[in-house]
Parts: C-alpha cells; sequence; structure tokens
C-alpha cells in the first residue's frame, strides 16, 4: 500500500552547488525509502513552488510537507502552513532542527576543518524574525556544548541579533584581550582562532556571506550527510502517525438541522463548522486508507 506523498520542500538557492546537495538529499531519502514518492518544492528562488505544487497533487492522495530547513521561522510557519490549508487531508512535518545528530554532524564538520580546543566559535544560523526560530539555535548551541568545551555563541546572517560579523567582531576582541573579554567570555581561558560553524545545509547566499565576516576558519555546510536524509524521514513518519492520531480521535459530527448560513446567521461560525467538518473527513478518508484496521 503507498504511503502519503513526502513533498520535500527546501527554501531554494540560485547555487548551483547548494541546489545540486538538496537534489542529492531529496534522492537520499527515496534511496532510504523505497516506494516512497518524493517530491521537490521550494518556498523561494526556485521552482516548483510549494503552493503549485500541493495543488496539483492528484486527486484524493495526501500528502506531509516535509521542512528541508534547520528551524521554526516565517517559511514553516506562514508558506508552509497556508499550503497546507490549502489542502485537506495534508499535513506539515517539524524542521529538521535542533535535533543532537545535527549538532554531532556540526562537531565532524569542525573536526574535519582542523578546530582545536582553543579556537572560539560561532554558531552561524541563517536567521529569523520569529522568535522560535532563535531558540531552536540556542537549543542546538546546547547540544554543540555537550560534544566541545569551546567558547561558543549563535549569531545569524539576518533578521536577528547578533549578527556574524559582530559575534566575530566581539570574540576577536576577547582573542585580543579586550573591553568584551571577563565576563562575557564565562571565564573561559580562550585562545587561538576565531570559528565559524557554518549551522546551514548547503553552499548558497548565507553561506558566501559567512566568508566576509572576518573569521579565520569557516566550515563547510551539514550537507552532504546521511544522517539528515534519516531525520527528514523520521520527522515525516511522526507527521503521518499524528495525523493518524488526530482522525482516531476526532469523534464524528453530523451537520445540525437548518445549519445552512443564510443572511440572519452569523457566517463565521457555520463556515468554520463547515470547514472542520471537511477537515475531519479528509483525515478520516487518509487514516482509512494508509491505516486500516
Amino acid at each position: 500500500m503507498n504511503s502519503p506523498i513526502m513533498i520535500a520542500c527546501a527554501h531554494g538557492t540560485s547555487n548551483e552547488q547548494g541546489a545540486a546537495e538538496v537534489n542529492a538529499l531529496r534522492a537520499a531519502i527515496a534511496k532510504l525509502r523505497p516506494g516512497l514518492d518524493v517530491r521537490e518544492a521550494y518556498v523561494d528562488v526556485q521552482q516548483p513552488d510549494l503552493v503549485d505544487v500541493v495543488a496539483g497533487l492528484p486527486e484524493g492522495e495526501s500528502a506531509v510537507v516535509v521542512p528541508l530547513l534547520l528551524s521554526v521561522g516565517y517559511h514553516v510557519k506562514v508558506d508552509i502552513a497556508r499550503a497546507v490549508k490549502s489542502r485537506p487531508g495534508s499535513a506539515a512535518a517539524a524542521p529538521l532542527g535542533p535535533d543532537p545528530r545535527l549538532a554531532a554532524l556540526l562537531d565532524q564538520r569542525l573536526r574535519e576543518a582542523g578546530v582545536t580546543d582553543n579556537d572560539v566559535l560561532v554558531l552561524a544560523a541563517a536567521g529569523s524574525s520569529n522568535p522560535n526560530a532563535a531558540k531552536s539555535v540556542e537549543q542546538l548551541l546546547g547540544q554543540l556544548g555537550q560534544l566541545r568545551s569551546n567558547r561558543m555563541v549563535a549569531a545569524y546572517g539576518a533578521s536577528a541579533k547578533p549578527s556574524v560579523p559582530d559575534a566575530v567582531a566581539m570574540l576577536r576582541e576577547e582573542l585580543a584581550g579586550g573591553a568584551g573579554a571577563g565576563e562575557s567570555a564565562g571565564g573561559v581561558d580562550v585562545g587561538g582562532r576565531v570559528v565559524i560553524a557554518s549551522y546551514l545545509l548547503a553552499p548558497g547566499y548565507f553561506h558566501d556571506q559567512l566568508a566576509k565576516a572576518g573569521a579565520d576558519v569557516v566550515t563547510e555546510p551539514l550537507l552532504p550527510s546521511r544522517v539528515i536524509a534519516e531525520i527528514a524521514l523520521e520527522r515525516y513518519d511522526a507527521a503521518v502517525a499524528k495525523a493518524a492520531e488526530a482522525a482516531t480521535a476526532a469523534p464524528a459530527k453530523a451537520p445540525a438541522a437548518g445549519a445552512a448560513s443564510g443572511p440572519d446567521q452569523a457566517p463565521s461560525t457555520g463556515g468554520t463548522d463547515a470547514q472542520q467538518g471537511g477537515l475531519i473527513k479528509a483525515v478520516r478518508r487518509f487514516v482509512t486508507k494508509y491505516f486500516p484496521r
């Protein structure tokens, strides 16, 4: 029996290598789960656009949108949520991060770059105006801190502070024993180089900007890595299970007599009930098809 379609939705990039890495990630997901229909979509820059992909799904087919993104942000909360809402029976999975396996992958990239315990680190994320995105990055920073003893701070490429260049400058001042040292350094005996740990999936605009931030070393992005494909599949499976649980728990609701809205009735209540009823029916069809008793 076929599984729900996976729409593996990335941000999009004009960088050819970055685009190739993301396509390779989709291929790795499909290889790990033979028979799973894995489809391409983007929220910016590239085509096909997520909205068009969702709208073009085969009639009666369910789908799960898996964000190939590292944290919650505008694209997850708005773009992906809006696309899913437009298609009854579809669902959105959680983004890839934070996850301890991503912290371990960052640690691997740091070791590949020859980073030592005496170096100071800037964990560089893309950034978002959504405060939950920063919380996700701080959580990942804590996970990385369990693997390394380095002095490290989180910073962002856009929409959040501190910026990556500001964080690099602060740590550079600490290394020189300037005004930024002392209490802000947490009493750590710093030394060595300023290193940017690239918390980005693939080469692209944000990764290019890291080279201009003034650090001594910039690590490679997270891809390629099999573990990211494994995380994406786990996010997909969790979303499918959640949809099944919700459909099983949702009580059947028959329309009340005379429920048709008219000019004297409050349209918001009737419209909401109709929308909820349609969603419940769609999810019930989802469960009946993919989780038969």
